[in-house]
């Protein structure tokens, strides 16, 4: 069987991108859907019961390295588990560090070196089980880099924002309301510029529920125009 793991981290971010991404590849995948804001594996209830499913010969295909896991230890650990079980796993914007690279390789190896003798190839066999934990052992600081690498961006992004609202703010622009002041808000405002004005998360006073009432939005909406004043934001 072949699992496309896909995880936003909150809800109003688009899935779609990464649903589209596995089944350009594998149009027959089986898509498992996650919105968990974390960096736990095991808290998260749609992976874990994927983990429980998969066996061995199965595939399980991410967007990227970053939907799996941000973090260096835990998501090389899961990695090694999956590959010592025979599951393969499988990242579109990382194939460097797709299990099956390895897999190949010693495969390769080995049918080289095949004797004929059952004994000789008993202890060729040894050989190749040390010679596979030597490459896991390469494997390790390739693959974690790769975790690395995906926390590190989403940490930037998170610092580019951060950074962008200040910048707007030194040039004069007033991000948000300050406490005491009324909202008088145009009826014709539109959404995302209330949004801007008056949520917390641009230095307004409203939570995420009353900002969306205010602008007269769902939630799922609301977190969708969030989300893209914040990539705007980090832009800057």
């Amino acid at each position: 069987m072949i699992y496309g793991y896909c995880r936003i981290s909150r809800y109003g971010m688009s899935i779609d991108r990464q649903v589209r991404n596995i089944l350009a590849i594998y149009p027959d995948a089986i898509i498992i859907k996650e919105t968990f804001t974390g960096t736990k594996i095991e808290a998260r209830p749609e992976l874990q019961k994927l983990l429980k499913k998969v066996k061995a010969n199965d595939k399980i295909v991410c967007d990227s390295v970053s939907r799996l896991s941000r973090e260096e230890e835990a998501g090389f650990e899961l990695y090694k588990k999956l590959y010592h079980s025979g599951v393969s796993l499988e990242f579109i914007k990382e194939p460097q560090i797709n299990t099956d690279t390895y897999k190949q390789a010693i495969e390769k190896q080995l049918s080289s070196i095949k004797t004929g003798d059952a004994s000789a190839d008993n202890l060729v066999n040894s050989i190749m089980d040390a010679i596979n934990a030597y490459m896991m052992d390469l494997a390790e600081k390739q693959v974690k880099m790769a975790f690395y690498v995906a926390n590190r961006e989403v940490s930037d992004l998170h610092q580019r924002t951060k950074e962008g609202l200040i910048t707007a703010k030194i040039n004069g622009k007033r991000i948000g309301t300050q406490k005491g002041d009324k909202l008088n808000v145009k009826k014709k405002a539109p959404a995302k510029e209330i949004i801007q004005k008056h949520s917390k998360t641009f230095g307004g006073t409203l939570d995420n529920a009353e900002c969306a009432k205010l602008a007269g939005v769902s939630l799922k909406t609301f977190y969708k125009y969030k989300n893209e004043l914040i990539e705007e934001a980090s832009e800057n």
